[in-house]
């Protein structure tokens, strides 16, 4: 089987067919799509020219999406307050810490009247704290 794209003698420079072929002379020659693997040179001429097209529309794509504007972009917006980062990890590290304190001191301490509430203080504090990694830059 030849390359999908390469011309072949039937096909002039540009990958046009030669005029003297007729679809008679073709069918007599086992050349075209006899086998259903072979192009001849006015399929492959297609082919290659929709595959340049796409390739085309591709780079078009790719350019549009890299010009987008300012508030459609969002690397473009200000960078957190320095107070953002240690707060976010303070709240899902004191949200683990008061998790830990209810078991290891069973269920004694951070506030012993709550009883099993402690848990969800714990979570709650600790979902504040993931819930601010959304926002930070």
């Amino acid at each position: 089987m030849s390359n999908f794209f390469d011309a072949s003698a039937e096909c002039d420079a540009q990958g046009y067919p030669r005029a003297n072929r007729s679809p008679a002379g073709l069918a007599e020659s086992g050349k075209g799509l006899t086998n259903g693997h072979e192009l001849d040179c006015t399929e492959r001429f297609l082919a290659a020219g929709t595959m340049g097209m796409l390739f085309t529309m591709a780079a078009k794509d790719r350019d549009s999406l890299s010009s987008l504007g300012d508030a459609e972009n969002p690397r473009n917006e200000a960078p957190n307050p320095v107070w953002f980062k240690p707060i976010m990890f303070g709240f899902m590290l004191v949200g683990l810490v008061w998790i830990i304190t209810y078991y290891v001191s069973a269920a004694a301490f951070p506030i012993p009247g709550i009883g099993a509430s402690n848990i969800l203080i714990g979570f709650g504090l600790m979902f504040v704290g993931f819930l601010m990694t959304t926002r930070w830059r």
